[in-house]
């Protein structure tokens, strides 16, 4: 065990061993870990196309859709099960109906109290995943879902990675195979080097040195040529062993010429010289030592660029998935921002996902005032300041962020704001700035606004890809508001187009002129009473003014008419409802409101016209409009009777509730003239 040949074959393949086993747990920890990564990821991505399908779907109003989509994502192979539950586990949609009911496991309910706001994620033993994603109670929820339920469900996603076990498997033992190849071949080629290079070598020159010992000159030669270095060490040794040979040959024939003192003398020389030959063979495994840890540095040093190799790599992969990141967020942006026509709507939404995908503590929107040289306030989010006026004006002076960008038409980062004399730290929304990007809003090549996000919780800066990432969500933003303000106007054009058309009907009688006015306020009032969201008052508003429009295709003798009306022209003047549904058919945004004025004379025992729908089948604005149009038309003169008193106009309705009128919306109207809160 004192062989200098065994120290340095076994250290070596001990080092090599060890190398290549951390090599391979490494490598296998790796796999592991990006099969987790990875499942996440997609449980993500998944997760949130599912909510995105629910709530269009939803949205529109096709709520039985929501079974279809459930059914579709669990026939996946990598899907096992879907859900949406509610916080107490209970099951409310799913692809089996039968689950419905029912209570999940509690790896559902621990996963989703992680992280109860957002996006949850859980692995399990045998790649199992579970996945949880809350479906908030939004705007265009309420007219659905009451506004004081914040989240309407949970979104369960049981993701199963099976499928893949059989690669992991294969990719575990070619791992292992391919590293204990390697063990082998570095062992066989170390060991081949040392016995080939070193050791053989070595007892070549140990034979020949003990035959020089032996005094077998003429066969102390030796024949190396396995290195330079080592040939070099056996043309030295012959050297010496020929120059050895021929001192002694001198020295004996010397010494035989001068005796005894000749012969100490030569014996002297010899020890001399062989005291110099064993310096020099010293000097020479000396040198080979040297050059041996030269190797060894080589070797370490090749690791070291592997090891460097692998970091580049990890970094590259890094990058890579924060692109996929930012991409990721540009596709959930444009779809968001494509969901919505309403402008404040989507300010919030646009202010919300920009503020998620950049990591911002504020965002707010500017909209610029040409005519006023100001800008006035679109959307603020993040600001937590009670006292904030959102109507306030903001002139447009030096050393504000939007009024630069606004002027050179292009987006600014400003790292940190101490660092720039340009631009006051205070802004003029009474907040302190740290870090800000801001970027122009534009239509048709000018700016109409700035999109702006200031600071972050965890107090670092923006960076160059974020201005990038802003830039490009402006210039989606700026399309969407485009559209969204195309699609007001258009919507102003037509209600203002129906809007004359019901004035025209009423200006022709003067006992009607005013009606629709009039029930409007009604209308809207007792709403309000009745807590309406805003989607349903701006409906029934719509609905209000425009619930006659359908008398413009009766004719003016039946509807001036003072005798009794026939049969004949009852049924002529019930048709109204329907005309005014066709009248307003073709415009697409006013579907509920065309189903309220074809509702409005329906009756909630079932015996109303057109179409003689019952009060559950009915819509609640209907049932409100119902109300406020049979009020003002008894308390309002009429060609065959004057204007009832309002006593007995609330006497009538009281007495017809539960049969023609629905029992709370008579309550709540009358409870509305009681306090004198009924509008004139």
């Amino acid at each position: 065990m004192n062989s200098l040949k065994i120290k340095i074959l076994g250290l070596t393949i001990g080092i090599t061993i060890l190398t290549v086993l951390l090599g391979t747990w490494h490598n296998l920890r790796t796999q592991s870990a990006m099969i987790e990564r990875i499942a996440a990821h997609d449980s993500r991505l998944l997760s949130d196309t599912i909510r995105s399908s629910i709530r269009t779907s939803m949205s529109i109003g096709r709520n039985e859709d929501v079974a279809s989509i459930l059914k579709g994502i669990s026939d996946e192979v990598t899907i096992s099960s879907v859900r949406i539950i509610d916080q107490n586990g209970k099951i409310l949609r799913s692809a089996d109906h039968n689950e419905i009911g029912k209570l999940v496991d509690a790896t559902d309910l621990m996963t989703y109290r992680r992280q109860p706001d957002q996006f949850s994620f859980m692995p399990h033993e045998n790649n199992r995943f579970t996945s949880t994603l809350p479906i908030f109670n939004q705007e265009d929820c309420h007219r659905c879902h009451g506004p004081q339920q914040e989240v309407l469900g949970i979104l369960s996603v049981h993701l199963s990675l099976d499928g893949i076990e059989y690669l992991q498997s294969k990719g575990r033992e070619a791992t292992i195979i391919s590293s204990a190849t390697i063990i082998v071949i570095m062992i066989f080629s170390i060991s081949f080097f040392i016995l080939y290079y070193v050791d053989a070598p070595i007892r070549q020159m140990v034979a020949a040195m003990t035959r020089l010992e032996n005094g077998e000159f003429d066969k102390a030669a030796t024949n190396i040529t396995s290195s330079r270095e080592m040939s070099t060490l056996s043309d030295k040794f012959n050297s010496m062993v020929n120059r050895l040979q021929s001192l002694i040959d001198s020295t004996v024939s010397y010494e035989l010429e001068t005796a005894v003192h000749r012969e100490k003398l030569s014996h002297q020389s010899k020890i001399e010289d062989m005291n110099v030959t064993l310096e020099d063979r010293l000097r020479e495994i000396e040198y080979l030592n040297i050059t041996l840890e030269e190797r060894i540095e080589e070797v370490e040093e090749a690791n070291f660029k592997i090891a460097d190799l692998a970091s580049d790599l990890e970094d590259r992969n890094t990058n890579l998935a924060n692109a996929v990141h930012r991409l990721s967020s540009l596709y959930k942006m444009g779809l968001a921002v494509n969901s919505t026509m309403d402008l404040h709507q989507l300010f919030n939404l646009l202010l919300h996902k920009a503020i998620s995908s950049l990591n911002g503590s504020i965002g707010y929107i500017l909209l610029l005032d040409k005519n006023r040289n100001s800008l006035r306030i679109g959307d603020v989010v993040g600001l937590n300041n009670p006292d904030f006026d959102r109507d306030m004006t903001i002139e447009l002076t030096r050393g504000g962020v939007s009024n630069w960008v606004i002027e050179n038409r292009e987006p600014i980062l400003i790292r940190k704001i101490e660092d720039s004399r340009d631009f006051s730290r205070m802004s003029h929304l009474g907040f302190a700035r740290e870090t800000v990007i801001c970027a122009p809003l534009f239509v048709q090549d000018e700016v109409f606004g700035t999109l702006t996000i200031a600071n972050r919780p965890d107090g670092a800066t923006f960076k160059d890809e974020d201005m990038e990432m802003l830039s490009t969500i402006a210039a989606q933003a700026s399309v969407a508001i485009k559209n969204a303000r195309l699609y007001e106007e258009q919507q102003t054009t037509y209600l203002n187009t129906v809007h004359a058309l019901v004035t025209a009907i009423e200006a022709s009688d003067p006992y009607t002129r005013g009606h629709s006015e009039r029930v409007t306020r009604y209308s809207l009032a007792l709403a309000r009473q009745l807590q309406l969201p805003e989607p349903s008052l701006k409906d029934l508003e719509q609905a209000a003014i425009l619930h006659d429009i359908g008398k413009i295709g009766i004719d003016d003798s039946l509807l001036h008419k003072v005798d009794e009306l026939s049969l004949n022209d009852i049924d002529r003047l019930r048709q109204h409802p329907m005309i005014g549904m066709r009248i307003l058919e073709p415009i697409q945004f006013m579907t509920r409101v065309r189903e309220i004025i074809g509702q409005h004379h329906e009756r909630f025992d079932g015996q109303g016209y057109p179409l003689g729908l019952p009060g559950d089948k009915l819509l609640f604005e209907s049932r409100i409009l119902a109300v406020a149009d049979s009020y003002d038309a008894m308390t309002s003169d009429r060609p065959y009777r004057k204007a009832l008193p309002q006593e007995v106009a609330i006497k009538e309705l009281e007495q017809h509730r539960g049969t023609q009128f629905d029992p709370r919306v008579v309550a709540a109207f009358t409870e509305l003239i009681n306090s004198g809160s009924l509008p004139g």
